[in-house]
């Protein structure tokens, strides 16, 4: 098998899959499991094989490997179905069908009586295979068909438990909020092509670095930073991701760690010298990638639902990833990408197995109950290490790409990247070294609250599904090893260092050690009054499966435990810490209502006005249309009765009646 024929069965075979497992579904529900692992699990080996032969693509040394057919020619800029993959899209590549595969068998335990599982599985198989299109696609028409089908993908996966109001609204949330990103997007696809005369990315790649300038650099750079910024959930377009919690686990840990958000670092990661072809596009992106990383891990450390703890943590990591773009490095950028797929999957789904032992998805709930860690020691060992790695600790793999971005921030900060204003580095430095201090902090607030509670025992439940602890410990190698392969990884990439600087390494985990330490201080003062604030009793059956539990947990959350944002739980190290800023930060500084008043409420006036409109004056006008020859019609039809006498009296009538106007008009009347 050549390796073209391998990379283009990499994102074919789960379309497949995806197409057979709908077909069958429900034909032949036996076949539905091995459908949804196999073809995945065949494009990862496949994917593996890609990157052994390329050999870490150009930066080693090895040409990208290229292949194309022409597939629709539309006149001077023809649209190709090609293939450009070098050392970024290769590992890239490799994430997204591990995290896949891993979902796909976490899910079969995970989903095991859910009666939707075979549309679910189906529906993920066609969300890795587009994701797989965008990685390994050239042609930016192509790889916004893979962009637009992860929309829709989304939009049923969220919305998976849509029994709920709060699945139903997410779905529909990140839907539009992503398409509003996606229009100026498109526009932004459009005038690139427009500028350089091609739709395929290695081509602009070539002109750009050659010297040829765009004509509208920072026009197109912000429009394509505005699709990125719905797809990658970055402020001000973040509020999405939330919410998208509704959904069931596996498919958070999908979208968070491999597909949908990474989609859009990817993109400008690809398109990076068009970004960097205008200080202005960069000042913009560092400064949204600073808001996002601060905002988000304060929002963070205000949340009562473990999922949306995890969420906001993607929104901020994700910050960083932008924050190394913006100081135009998108080695760092992809290398945390990676790093962060792996841990940030480890983190959902052993976050999906704690929600299921505990019987409910509150902190607060989770800090009045003892014994959780015991019950679940696969996943409370999996998950240690993997907030360790969120939280930048050395060994583990968030520290070696966390201290890139910060290393690469540095650099730029001391003027040693041409390009990029000084400005711009100092912006992401500092705001990527506060945002260590606060990530360790709520890491360590959600394991504290989550598996050092005091009170009631935890629900035995038994041991978890085999497939579900496998991929724990599977997901867990790379969370603890990666970042030890610092040093060969620039071969894969652009040749730049990726070795942690000194003074950002102290700095950064300093800062995060400092995060842990104020944070357990902060626990052990308001432990104590846990156990004189009860909240409720466990809202989820306690006997459920994984799924059902957690369905349950998400609905009936708030009847149990009433809104964090309102509820003064004494013992929330959180609340403490933030002070007045909790109340704002636990609704996402009410960006929603923000974004409800401007936006929302006036579309909805304009809806309702455009229906009065539409029922009371146009309707009125076609009905009158109507209505006047029914009533003409009525008429002559009571004229006519039958009676030969009536019929000859009007007609002498009507005669005279002619006969005097004849004379009246002669006589010059």
């Amino acid at each position: 098998m050549t390796t073209t024929t391998a990379a283009v069965l990499v994102p074919l075979l789960p379309f497949l899959g995806a197409a057979a497992g709908l077909l069958l579904g429900r034909r032949a529900p036996g076949f539905v499991r091995p459908l949804a692992v196999l073809p995945t699990l065949a494009a990862a080996v496949l994917a593996v094989l890609v990157a052994v032969r390329q050999g870490g693509g150009a930066g080693g040394g090895t040409a990208p490997l290229t292949a194309a057919t022409r597939l629709a020619d539309t006149g001077s800029v023809p649209v190709d179905l090609s293939l450009h993959i070098d050392g970024f899209a290769a590992l890239v590549a490799i994430l997204v069908t591990v995290v896949a595969c891993g979902v796909q068998i976490y899910s079969t335990g995970y989903l095991r009586d859910d009666p939707r599982y075979p549309s679910y599985a189906a529906l993920v198989s066609l969300f890795t295979a587009a994701m797989l299109l965008v990685v390994y696609s050239d042609d930016l028409i192509v790889l916004l068909v893979g962009w637009e089908v992860m929309g829709i993908c989304s939009y049923f996966l969220v919305g998976h438990y849509w029994e709920t109001a709060a699945a139903r609204s997410a779905s529909l949330k990140a839907f539009l909020v992503t398409k509003l990103g996606d229009v100026p997007f498109l526009i932004g696809i459009l005038a690139l092509a427009d500028d350089t005369g091609t739709f395929r990315i290695s081509e602009i790649h070539t002109r750009l670095i050659s010297g040829v300038p765009l004509d509208h650099p920072t026009l197109i750079a912000l429009l394509l930073l505005a699709g990125v910024a719905g797809k990658s959930a970055q402020f001000p377009l973040h509020t999405w991701l939330p919410d998208a919690m509704a959904g069931p686990t596996p498919v958070s840990a999908l979208i968070h760690a491999a597909t949908m958000v990474a989609a859009g670092v990817y993109v400008v990661a690809r398109l990076l010298p068009v970004f960097a072809s205008s200080a202005a596009a960069l000042a913009v992106l560092a400064a949204m990638a600073a808001v996002t990383m601060v905002g988000s891990a304060l929002a963070a450390l205000a949340q009562d639902d473990i999922k949306r703890v995890l969420a906001y943590s993607t929104v901020g990591q994700l910050g960083y990833m932008t924050g190394a773009l913006a100081v135009d490095d998108r080695g760092a950028a992809v290398f945390h990408l990676i790093a962060h797929g792996a841990f940030k999957a480890l983190l959902f789904l052993g976050a999906g197995v704690v929600i299921h032992a505990a019987g409910t998805n509150s902190l607060a709930a989770m800090s009045r109950m003892s014994g959780l860690a015991q019950r679940i020691p696969d996943a409370f060992w999996t998950m240690t290490v993997a907030l360790l790695a969120l939280a930048a600790v050395p060994p583990f793999a968030g520290f070696f790409s966390k201290e890139a971005v910060l290393g690469a921030a540095e650099h730029a900060a001391t003027g040693h990247t041409s390009g990029v204003p000084a400005g711009v580095g100092w912006t992401v430095l500092l705001a990527g070294l506060l945002t260590a201090l606060l990530t360790a902090a709520y890491a360590a607030r959600l394991w504290l609250l989550a598996f050092r509670g005091r009170g009631e025992p935890a629900p035995d439940h038994g041991r978890q599904p085999v497939a579900m602890n496998a991929v724990l410990w599977a997901l867990f190698l790379p969370t603890a090893a990666f970042g030890l392969a610092y040093g060969t990884l620039p071969d894969w990439f652009d040749g730049e260092s990726l070795t942690p600087a000194l003074g950002t390494s102290v700095l950064g985990t300093g800062l995060a050690l400092a995060g842990v330490l104020v944070m357990y201080g902060a626990w052990r003062h308001t432990s104590a009054r846990a156990a004189r604030a009860p909240l409720g009793a466990v809202a989820a059956h306690p006997d459920a499966a994984d799924a059902v539990s957690e369905a349950e947990a998400i609905a009936t959350h708030e009847a149990a435990y009433g809104s964090i944002a309102g509820a003064r739980d004494p013992a929330d190290p959180g609340r403490l810490l933030l002070g007045p800023l909790h109340r704002h930060a636990a609704v996402g500084f009410r960006l929603d209502a923000v974004y409800g008043a401007l936006f929302v409420r006036p579309v909805r006036a304009a809806a309702r006005l455009v229906r009065f409109l539409d029922r009371e004056v146009v309707e009125t006008y076609v009905r009158g249309a109507g209505g006047a020859p029914r009533l003409l019609g009525a008429a002559v039809r009571r004229a006519q009765t039958g009676n030969v006498q009536t019929y000859l009296g009007a007609l002498l009538a009507g005669s005279l009646v002619l006969a005097v106007a004849a004379v009246l008009v002669a006589a010059g009347a």
